[in-house]
């Protein structure tokens, strides 16, 4: 049989609803889902970015307008002593309250997944709860109980005869960190406990049989399981703290004195710059280089997870 009438043989077996893909010519059509979001992406992410990048190479004047001055804004941030003190602030927040966060969203998570919980529904979804209050009002309704004059601190007080002050100057960062503790532990549970929901219970029935007792289970089993999901919710954990704004600024008026200032965090040094104090371009620099060091931490951490994995 010839070469051609192969090919007419093969044309006439052909199913009718067999569709040809021609290799050499770009699909396209995957890009008619992904038009909407890649559009609000472009506009509500990129550009905002791109646009803050290029204002922080200008400086408005009071005489003159606004006149471009290369990076002389990054030159005076870096020697701007306000600034490298709340980086030095979220950087001790981060060391101390993401790690005991963890521990104990990975316990909560471990007590839901040994099915030896009592009442295992209500504790998840009342771990889970104060994520989903905004951190406004959580942190206005620990705000009042943390008032050494009134609230629960304030009782407490009266009926012990102490005079505890957990909002002054030096317990301050750690009544925030209680806070933030307080939002977050339920949500990075959840990830913890859906990570280990993923093994089967065969093997821990096999484990037992083998005369594996609970904890050589959990650290055999389990917490090799949690690598993964300990390397994302790590990386969220810093970018939160980096960004800490909300717990700070609502707590400014609460505390007495001058105890957080308008510096007291990066993002709430620029916010002030930016709005209080008429300096948009430099909050401009500020903010871009914040953004440069969380990538930097966020993307060491990544990679150490992968290595961790690849052993």
């Amino acid at each position: 049989m010839s070469q051609q009438a192969a090919v007419a043989a093969d044309a006439l077996h052909t199913p009718a609803d067999q569709v040809r893909v021609n290799r050499h010519r770009a699909d396209w059509r995957g890009w008619k889902f992904m038009w909407p979001f890649a559009l609000v992406f472009v506009f509500v992410f990129v550009i905002p970015i791109l646009y803050a990048v290029y204002i922080s190479f200008f400086q408005k004047q009071m005489i003159g307008g606004t006149k471009f001055v290369g990076i002389s804004n990054y030159i005076r941030l870096f020697h701007d002593q306000q600034f490298w003190s709340s980086v030095g602030r979220v950087a001790l927040f981060t060391c101390v309250q993401v790690p005991v966060m963890l521990f104990l969203s990975a316990a909560m998570a471990l007590a839901l997944d040994s099915m030896k919980l009592h009442g295992a529904k209500f504790f998840r979804i009342s771990t889970f709860l104060p994520y989903a209050v905004p951190a406004v009002v959580s942190t206005l309704v620990w705000g009042f109980m943390y008032g050494a004059k009134y609230g629960l601190v304030g009782s407490l007080n009266d009926w012990l005869g102490t005079n505890l002050d957990v909002l002054s100057p030096s317990v301050l960062l750690a009544s925030i960190g209680n806070i933030v503790t307080w939002e977050f532990t339920g949500y990075n549970m959840l990830i913890f406990y859906s990570s280990l929901s993923t093994i089967p219970h065969s093997l821990y029935e096999a484990a037992s049989i083998d005369g594996a007792s609970e904890w050589q289970i959990v650290k055999s089993i389990k917490l090799p399981e949690l690598k993964g999901s300990l390397a994302i919710t790590v990386i969220f954990s810093i970018i939160g703290s980096f960004q800490l704004f909300n717990e700070p600024s609502i707590l400014q008026n609460m505390v007495p004195g001058n105890a957080i200032t308008t510096y007291y965090t990066p993002n709430m040094y620029a916010y002030n710059l930016s709005f209080a104090g008429n300096q948009s371009n430099y909050a401009a620099a500020l903010a871009i280089t914040m953004a440069v060091i969380t990538m930097a931490i966020a993307y060491a951490v990544q990679l150490n997870s992968m290595k961790e994995q690849m052993k």
